[in-house]
């Protein structure tokens, strides 16, 4: 019995005991029948928990379904109803078997038949379920039918100018066509076009694919091939894959990638992909098994279009095949080249060869040139370095013509292009390459032209393609697979051959975007460097790898990059610092800020202080003439001072140059503000109130006000931050922060200190707390609106004072909590008032007593009922919720809870969903509370959010040009500059992946221009320290 079944049986269950209930009505008159009619009842009760117990275990493994979940409560619900009023109507028949019959005949004549009353009340309570379920399955089907109309966010971006060929159509038919096989093959030569096809297809998919499409490419490297036969190898990189599509489905977070067994992975795919109707291109697939992986998946309507080279796959018996010949691409080829049909037959037709050939000769007018080069193409196919064992030996005459277009054209070209382009063959090609990466090994060629030149060049030639619009480079895998017998000479030419400065430059590089081969290489190059304490190469190294580390992809190649580096590094810093030249040293530190996160500074405080180097440290720091190298040897022996004994931390921070730590704070050097705020917050989390006073003498409590006043937002924002550290500590604040300079401040800043200012701790607590709050306990138990809300404002006294201990133990031991759980779901209109009032003691209670409350609210589920507040249609009910969740989550201390308990239970996924919401108030709250979560948020909280495509979704709100959402996307990028919980260049890397989301979001977009441009500068001035638009609260 599936889970349909389950519930139809159900609802004729249930008409059956409305048909039950009727025989009730009628014998209720007959006392001896009653009692009968009602057993009836009761076993009709007692087959439907029975059924309802059935389903649950039946169908344990598809109770995520929420809309099932929410039905088996339902009918648990109603059986709970029935059960108490059958129990109830059979009280009332026993006792109208002892009464006489005219006392029951007057007693009904005046206040009703009681037991007509019950069976009333039963028969409703079946009514209505059966109504519910009726009215449930029409929202559903309305639902399906927008879902079906509404375009997917999940897309695959066709080639352009690829032209819609006969082929085209057919595979169309076949996706639509009526009992197909799941899967459809398309096979051919590398470079004639399966990708283009099927992306052509994919961009453009079959109305029967409500989810979209979306597009996940293997290539060679993910075959036992390139693994050298290591099944292992195979697996790891088969799950990287996996992944990265489950990432870009919203199934899994980027943080979550790592550490992941195929099985394991193959699993979440599989619950990831239930009821989803999608069409999925496996794009040049290597292994068979790679398509069964797929195929086997059950409880989905997807279907698989497969592009592969390889027969062995093309032999797969479920599958509807295609196959791309010489004549299928004539169609195409002669669009690019019709009038030159000698030179397109001697390229096969070929599409990747046909362009290498037409980029040769595009500007060559004269019969003989061409004629030449057919037969020069001819000699180059002759004489080109024969394809590689795993080439299919079909291919090989193909391959041969194809390498043979490559020499051609590579011998047309400049000395210093060949060059350049023989050692990109030490790059892993698996995915785009940075032009800063591309860059570098040209700077270690040591080449007079300009780059930008050369690399030209190697485009027109169709040797590299630039990603439009983007910084990023890719390669066809035919011409990877060219250089692939090259690899060696290009390592031999970077890293042995090259002078030492040049190794140094270019080592880095490869160590984060070489191929696998060449990783190990790069690694030796750079720990020889620092073994042999070669000190301009070594400061070279450093700059290399900053900028390597920045160039990254992802996050997750940034964070697998950094930990190498840091394992190079670390075990040398310290003898390094020792007898390293002072410029060494400042490049050292300046490297430690991006490479090393909070958990590696304790095993380098450790060997800094082992080695006696803290000391040169800490010397270096009044010689230091140059902003930048204060600003980050400060932050390193800041964090360094967190790890080490109780003498060293004071000695750091006694000879601090606090007074010119405190000059970086001044609003004209932005660009500092954030390292300076991270050093006055380790400095204060180890010298405590010491540290706060030394930091007040320099002035730096001075600096902070004017922030608030003249500084950006994210200035602002830190500077609250730190103010309230201060106040938490002791600090007496009071007599430069009192209620004439508040009220002077942006109201964003005044609401965040004045309690700290305001507060007078020595007020005495009131008398006999105790019987005053049971008194007021008792109005707002009451049901009375009036008396709740004046209750509400009783009890705002008391979450002034709520982290005072006497009444903390009052108000947690009480069921005050409890009823504004039931407040803040009413939903009767004459609460509006009261469920706001109770939103606003919420938020009281939980920024003045902290965690021991958030708790409290967590338990009770009153943050989502906040949330859930917030989707209503009330403005002034939505601003209540969202102010109170506002302060929560920003300002309480046990903000934090609330986010890990967002994470655990997928709020975060849920709250981007709200952008989707016809409401633009519960849109514009609901982007404003995702920024809120950005400032406040951990990494995973910010990779759920990118993973769950709000950046898609803000971009979108901008594209519908509603006015709340201007510069939505700039908004967010602001609240992940405010963010402390990330590392700057954690940050970076975010940032340049947000714009390689909005790029794609916004392409072909009237607003394309504008909105790059706009998010380009947010994330320019972000870089520096500012806000994006520059605006000053008031």
């Amino acid at each position: 019995m599936d889970v349909v079944q389950t519930l139809a049986s159900a609802t004729q269950l249930v008409s059956a005991m409305v048909t039950a209930v009727g025989a009730l009505e009628q014998a209720a008159a007959d006392f001896a029948e009653a009692p009968r009619r009602l057993q009836v009842l009761e076993d009709f009760v007692s087959d439907l928990d029975a059924l309802a117990q059935q389903a649950r275990q039946r169908h344990a493994h598809k109770m995520h379904g929420p809309q099932l979940e929410r039905q088996l409560q339902s009918l648990g619900r109603l059986m709970d109803q029935l059960g108490t009023n059958i129990a109830k109507a059979r009280q009332v028949l026993s006792k109208k078997g002892r009464g006489k019959a005219f006392a029951r005949v007057v007693k009904s004549s005046v206040v009703g038949d009681p037991l007509m009353r019950y069976v009333k009340a039963i028969r409703d309570e079946l009514n209505w379920w059966l109504e519910l379920q009726e009215l449930t399955q029409s929202v559903g089907d309305v639902i399906a039918s927008t879902a079906k109309s509404t375009p997917s966010l999940v897309r695959v971006k066709s080639e352009r100018g690829y032209p819609v060929s006969k082929k085209c159509s057919y595979v169309r038919e076949l996706l639509e066509r009526d009992g197909s096989h799941r899967v459809v093959l398309i096979v051919g030569l590398s470079g004639i076009g399966k990708s283009c096809l099927a992306r052509q297809i994919a961009s453009d998919p079959p109305g029967y694919f409500v989810d979209g499409a979306i597009e996940i490419s293997f290539g060679r490297w993910c075959s036992r091939t390139a693994c050298n036969g290591s099944r292992s190898e195979y697996h790891k990189r088969l799950v990287r894959k996996i992944c990265k599509f489950l990432v870009q489905i919203g199934s899994m977070t980027v943080k979550e990638e790592t550490g992941k067994d195929l099985d394991d992975v193959c699993c979440l795919l599989q619950t990831a992909l239930v009821g989803r109707n999608m069409l999925i291109l496996l794009d040049d697939v290597w292994e068979q098994d790679i398509v069964d992986r797929f195929t086997k998946l059950y409880d989905n309507d997807c279907r698989y279009l497969v592009t592969t080279r390889d027969e062995a796959i093309y032999e797969i018996a479920e599958a509807e095949k295609v196959e791309i010949s010489k004549d299928d691409i004539k169609e195409i080829s002669k669009e690019i080249l019709l009038y030159h049909k000698v030179l397109l037959d001697r390229c096969g037709h070929h599409p990747l060869t046909v362009a290498v050939m037409g980029k040769a000769l595009r500007k060559e007018t004269r019969v003989e040139k061409w004629e030449k080069a057919i037969s020069n193409l001819s000699t180059y196919a002759t004489c080109a370095p024969g394809p590689v064992s795993y080439v299919n030996e079909k291919d090989v005459e193909s391959t041969l013509t194809i390498f043979g277009s490559f020499e051609y054209s590579l011998e047309a070209m400049p000395e210093n292009s060949r060059s350049f382009f023989m050692v990109l063959a030490a790059i892993s090609w698996e995915e785009p390459v940075p032009e800063a990466c591309l860059e570098s090994i040209w700077s270690a060629l040591l080449q007079d032209s300009l780059f930008p030149l050369v690399v030209s060049k190697l485009v027109e030639g169709s040797l590299i393609i630039k990603l439009e619009d983007q910084l990023l480079y890719h390669m066809h895998d035919m011409v990877s697979l060219y250089l692939e017998n090259k690899t060696n000479d290009a390592v031999r030419t970077l890293l042995s051959e090259s002078i030492s400065v040049c190794a140094a430059l270019i080592a880095p590089w490869l160590f984060v975007f070489g191929k696998e081969c060449v990783k190990g290489p790069a690694e030796q190059k750079m720990r020889s460097f620092f073994s042999l304490l070669e000190f301009m190469e070594i400061e070279i190294l450093l700059g290399s790898t900053t900028q390597a580390l920045m160039a990254c992809r992802s996050i997750s190649d940034f964070e697998s990059s950094r930990l190498g580096f840091s394992k190079i590094l670390g075990p040398r810093i310290a003898e390094i610092i020792s007898v390293g030249s002072p410029d060494l040293i400042f490049a050292i530190t300046k490297a430690i800020t991006v490479i090393f996160f909070q958990a590696d500074y304790i095993n380098l405080a450790q060997s800094l202080e082992t080695a006696g180097s803290v000391d040169k440290l800490i010397d270096l720091l009044g010689v230091c003439e140059d902003t930048s190298t204060l600003a980050n040897l400060s932050s390193v022996l800041a964090k360094i001072s967190e790890h080490v004994d109780a003498t060293t931390a004071d000695e750091i921070l006694s000879r601090t140059p606090m007074d010119r730590i405190a000059d970086l704070l001044s609003p004209e050097n932005e660009q500092w503000h954030e390292i300076v705020f991270t050093t006055l917050a380790s400095l204060t989390k180890v010298g405590k109130l010491k540290a706060v006073e030394t930091m007040i003498e320099s002035g730096v409590d001075k600096k902070l006000l004017v922030l608030l006043g003249n500084g950006s937002e994210i200035s602002q924002h830190h500077a609250i931050t730190m103010l309230k550290t201060f106040c938490e500590l002791g600090a007496p604040l009071q007599g430069c922060m009192g209620p004439g300079v508040l009220v002077h401040l942006p109201w964003r800043a005044r609401i965040s200190l004045e309690r700290f200012v305001l507060f007078d701790q020595s007020v005495p607590p009131s008398p006999k707390p105790q019987q005053s709050f049971e008194v007021i306990l008792h109005k707002i138990l009451q049901k009375d609106n009036k008396e709740i809300i004046e209750a509400i404002q009783g009890l705002l006294p008391f979450a002034e004072r709520a982290n005072d201990s006497r009444v903390q133990d009052l108000l947690l031991g009480s069921i005050l909590f409890d009823r504004l759980a039931l407040l803040l779901q009413c939903r009767e209109v004459e609460s509006n008032q009261a469920r706001s009032q109770a939103a606003f003691l919420v938020m009281k209670l939980a920024c003045t007593g902290g965690e021991p409350y958030v708790r409290r609210f967590l338990e009770l589920n009153i943050v989502h009922n906040l949330i859930d507040m917030m989707q209503c249609n009330i403005d002034e009910l939505q601003d209540s919720a969202y102010y109170a969740l506002h302060q929560i989550i920003v300002f309480a201390k046990g903000g934090s809870l609330v986010l890990q308990r967002f994470l655990q239970l997928g709020t975060i996924e849920k709250l981007v969903n709200l952008l989707d919401r016809k409401s633009l108030k519960t849109k514009h709250l609901a982007m404003q509370l995702l920024v809120d979560i950005a400032v406040v948020g951990t990494k995973p909280c910010i990779e759920r959010m990118l993973a769950s495509q709000v950046v898609e979704k803000l971009v979108a709100l901008e594209k519908a040009g509603d006015e709340p959402f201007d510069g939505a996307v700039s908004r967010y990028i602001e609240g992940l500059n405010m963010c402390k919980n990330v590392q700057s260049a954690e940050r970076a890397v975010m940032k340049q992946h947000i714009l390689r989301k909005v790029r794609s979001a916004v392409r072909g977009h009237k607003l394309e221009a504008s909105l790059v441009a706009s998010v380009e500068a947010c994330i320019a001035e972000g870089t520096k320290g500012a806000s994006s638009s520059s605006r000053k609260k008031k």
